[in-house]
């Protein structure tokens, strides 16, 4: 038994019986009141949903098992998978074990290679990438542990043997992804010595002299590891994994929500904006000229892309934990310095206008300029490089649910006659 699964194995009867102490005590409990407008929209603000993964906290932002994101910025992905799953921040040689096993087992089969290659070449790299990770469910421990009549009890045990399979491989299946769909190159193999961000970064083949982009890698995938669980990817994955689909379904299920644009694109149309600015006003706008677009860019109808947020209502630490990479590694660029000079203006601009309940920048406004400093200048590519990091998230997320043995997810629906007579009724 492996650290990870020993460690688990002493915790799931504590978490066991909290759930079911929790449920004979309060399990009755009216907490809270549902509009009719929240059904029709979304579900925006229902709580709903068991997480015990993370939380964002509206006035200061992500907490990762109660640890603000500030305090876990210099941690490694590892260390970060580790505390998602457990609760607590690994020891040294548990930290060891993990980088060890995830690059030994970073071998993508050959018959994935062949798959993704036999696609047309505009194809959409996470297409590919949701491909490649339901191509390996042949594999899956979980699938055959249910098949052979295992307890629901103890599938948890082999949710977490594909969670780990899973995640050693994705780096180098999206690495390989990059260079085939946008190089017509040979993926690269990894390298047993490298732990699991490095692995990825120098599988992409970008040129890294100084090391800064290997660690730009490391913390994008801590700082997009995970959001709580009523996000469409942790949300898709979680309802796909309550129906017993293993995870190679579920992460897949999850990514493919990643990959719509008003979840996982967001980052590339902050670019988009920011490379507009740039054509219109020149690499080095006054304040004056770039509040004056702004205002007429709002007044057409239009938002500012990279601020605001549903939750938050300070500016992300996540991306002041990117911007502050950036001045310690002294990107000159003039998408740096145009983010930089946003930052002091947007708010201003949006408190005017009178429309933003948040003027604050979320991290969307950053990530994915620091991606094309860094000479990623693939915009299809940044959702994917999302996705590896929040398959950590789904991962300690859905691997929970199968621990405590929660239910198959099944809200009730109504139609829209039924929704009028309700509020009719309780008008």
């Amino acid at each position: 038994m492996h650290p990870l699964h020993q460690r688990l194995t002493e915790l799931a009867p504590q978490w066991q019986e909290q759930l079911q102490t929790f449920l004979a005590q309060h399990g009755t409990a009216t907490i809270a009141t549902l509009q009719a407008r929240q059904v029709i929209g979304g579900m925006r603000g229902v709580p709903a949903l068991l997480c015990e993964t993370s939380l964002v906290v509206p006035n200061e932002g992500l907490r990762i098992r109660d640890i603000p994101i500030a305090e876990l910025a210099d941690r490694t992905p590892e260390e970060i998978f580790w505390l998602l799953c457990t609760g607590e921040l690994p020891t040294a040689e548990q930290t060891a074990w993990l980088r060890q096993f995830w690059a030994e087992h970073a071998t993508v089969p050959d018959y994935v290679w062949q798959a993704l290659k036999a696609l047309p070449s505009d194809s959409h790299p996470m297409a590919m990438l949701s491909l490649g990770l339901l191509a390996m469910e042949r594999e899956s421990a979980f699938r055959r542990a249910f098949e052979e009549g295992v307890p629901r009890a103890q599938l948890w045990h082999a949710w977490l043997e594909d969670c780990l399979m899973l995640l050693s491989r994705i780096t180098t299946l999206a690495a390989g992804i990059y260079r085939i769909r946008f190089h017509q190159a040979e993926p690269l193999p990894p390298d047993p010595t490298l732990d699991w961000a490095s692995n990825y970064a120098a599988m992409l083949g970008l040129p890294d002299p100084t090391g800064q982009f290997r660690d730009l890698v490391r913390l994008y995938l801590v700082l997009h590891s995970d959001h709580e669980g009523g996000n469409v990817s942790a949300m898709t994955g979680y309802t796909v994994a309550s129906a017993l689909s293993d995870p190679f379904y579920a992460i897949s299920a999850g990514l493919n929500g990643l990959a719509g644009p008003l979840h996982g694109l967001a980052n590339q149309e902050c670019l988009r904006f920011l490379l507009q600015l740039l054509g219109k006003l020149g690499t080095s706008p006054s304040d004056e000229a770039l509040e004056q677009e702004l205002w007429q860019w709002l007044t057409s109808g239009h938002v500012i892309p990279g601020y605001g947020h549903a939750v938050l209502r300070v500016t992300d630490p996540r991306f002041l934990l990117f911007q502050q990479f950036a001045h310690r590694w002294q990107l000159q660029h003039e998408l740096i310095a145009l983010v930089d000079q946003l930052y002091r203006i947007v708010p201003q601009v949006l408190r005017r206008h009178g429309k933003a309940q948040n003027p604050w920048p979320n991290v969307d406004a950053i990530s994915g300029v620091l991606l094309y400093v860094s000479g990623m200048r693939e915009f299809e590519f940044y959702t994917v490089m999302f996705g590896v990091s929040r398959a950590l998230g789904i991962c300690a997320q859905t691997l929970i649910h199968r621990i405590l043995g929660t239910p198959i997810v099944r809200p009730k629906s109504l139609t829209l006659q039924e929704l009028r007579q309700l509020a009719t009724v309780h008008a």
